[in-house]
């Protein structure tokens, strides 16, 4: 009953995120959402910048510190090991959400393409950004990253295996291609608003310190990052470097 349990609440924790992340996708980019970043101002521009940084700052400090290895371990007393990477996917996801739902809006244009053919390729690039995102993490294992594969191992009573050291097609050339693709889907817009900016801003920042703490807990998992960090840049790609061995696997994003 116990393993069952752990498993759907992983499988649920999954499909929570899941509809979040379709969701965000209208979200950002103001397409098929009843609610998006740039909807109708309902505060005072004070106010409105207070509850927006609040809950940036919200989202970046429990999808960073429930990354971090001590707080991990800490949690791990309380819950089973199986259900960690679950709990921190669904943790996230209501942080996410939580985001979207107050998030409002400030009004202001910074920008704005006429173009039609700029537009659509600003378009396309902000929906390739995300199909970016989406292949990277099943380079590095999608289901790892999601609690899926802990919870069914559980499930058939069988130890998790360790993760080994890859550097799977786009790892090759760019460490970060997940954050790569985060970045690509703040900033590209045929329409940069006060709002977009103030979240593109906001959450560029966060990226950058989250990858900083994230590759340091990888050169301590892992002596091999650290070879692997001067040879592949983090965030723009290079077709000049290559490496001969695998890189390491990145378990956790933040």
């Amino acid at each position: 009953m116990k393993r069952t349990l752990i498993l759907l609440y992983g499988v649920a924790s999954y499909a929570f995120f899941f509809v979040a992340f379709l969701y965000a996708i209208g979200f950002i980019g103001n397409i098929w959402v009843p609610k998006s970043i740039d909807s109708q101002p309902t505060l005072s521009l004070g106010s409105a910048l207070l509850v927006d940084l609040g809950l940036l700052t919200l989202f970046a400090i429990q999808h960073s510190g429930m990354a971090r290895p001590a707080f991990k371990r800490w949690l791990t007393r309380y819950i089973p090991a199986a259900a960690e990477r679950s709990t921190y996917v669904l943790m996230s996801t209501a942080c996410l959400v939580l985001l979207m739902y107050y998030w409002a809006p400030l009004g202001g244009v910074i920008w704005q393409v006429e173009s039609n053919w700029a537009i659509a390729l600003l378009n396309t690039l902000y929906l390739g950004s995300w199909g970016l995102l989406l292949y990277a993490t099943f380079l590095i294992n999608h289901f790892d990253l999601f609690g899926l594969r802990q919870v069914w191992v559980a499930f058939r009573q069988k130890a998790t295996p360790e993760q080994g050291f890859v550097t799977p097609a786009l790892y090759r050339i760019v460490r970060h291609p997940i954050y790569v693709g985060w970045i690509g889907i703040f900033w590209f817009t045929p329409t940069m608003t006060i709002t977009h900016a103030l979240f593109a801003i906001g959450a560029t920042g966060y990226t950058i310190v989250g990858m900083k703490l994230e590759e340091r807990d990888l050169e301590n998992a892992h002596p091999e990052y650290t070879q692997y960090k001067r040879k592949v840049p983090a965030l723009v790609p290079s077709f000049k470097k290559r490496l001969n061995r695998e890189a390491p696997i990145q378990t956790s994003t933040v």
